[in-house]
């Protein structure tokens, strides 16, 4: 499969993951079908359009109109079977960490196809992943996850620094792009199924001067 298709597929991937996440999120709200589309928009393209402003390029789903019919029909699916899911909030954590591992790397590798600096790349490649879902939570009225003590924007960084990495060192492309997304997912995926955290602050006295 040549590799620009490649990126396209994992693009409608990730955008399908992450509309999916929003969704779920919009369900546990009880939203109308319409809050259903709009909250997974802001998930599946809210990383991606921040990155294109910041890069200084056309945003890439108002390219054309599939990206946005394919985020409007996985909402509307899952605003008739969500109820099928007794806890929503696992299938959504999933779905999210797919999201997340996918636009990690395939926003750093936008990154660096613009000429971005190595370190730059690894950021837009973890605001790609995380911004969407931030602005999902805020919209809901929820603590986003980068916000708190899940390994989540960890998990991101560290797929967009390992692509990042393995295409300075030469490997071919469409190898880095698979060991980042598979480095930022198999971190997700192990905090998930084992509870890693990162430490969170824990209030103390304060100290009198």
């Amino acid at each position: 499969m040549p590799f620009a298709l490649l990126l396209e597929l994992l693009n409608y991937v990730g955008s399908a993951a992450f509309a999916t996440a929003g969704a779920l999120t919009a369900s546990r709200k009880q939203m109308d079908p319409v809050g259903f589309i709009l909250i997974a928009a802001l998930t599946a393209f809210g990383g991606g359009s921040l990155r294109d402003v910041l890069l200084g390029r056309p945003v890439a789903w108002l390219g054309s109109p599939g990206p946005a019919l394919m985020v409007a029909v996985v909402a509307i699916a899952v605003f008739f079977f969500a109820h099928r899911f007794e806890r929503r909030t696992v299938p959504l954590l999933w779905a999210d960490a797919v999201g997340m591992a996918l636009f990690a790397v395939l926003g750093a590798e936008a990154a660096i196809g613009e000429g971005a600096s190595p370190w730059a790349a690894i950021l837009l490649g973890t605001i790609t992943a995380t911004f969407g879902g931030a602005l999902r939570d805020v919209v809901c009225g929820e603590v986003p996850l980068i916000l708190r003590k899940e390994i989540y924007a960890t998990a991101a960084a560290l797929g967009a620094a390992l692509f990042v990495a393995l295409h300075m060192a030469g490997v071919p492309r469409d190898a880095a792009v698979v060991a980042g997304m598979s480095a930022a997912f198999a971190l997700r995926a192990a905090a998930l199924w084992r509870g890693w955290s990162l430490p969170a602050y824990k209030a103390r006295p304060g100290r009198d001067y």
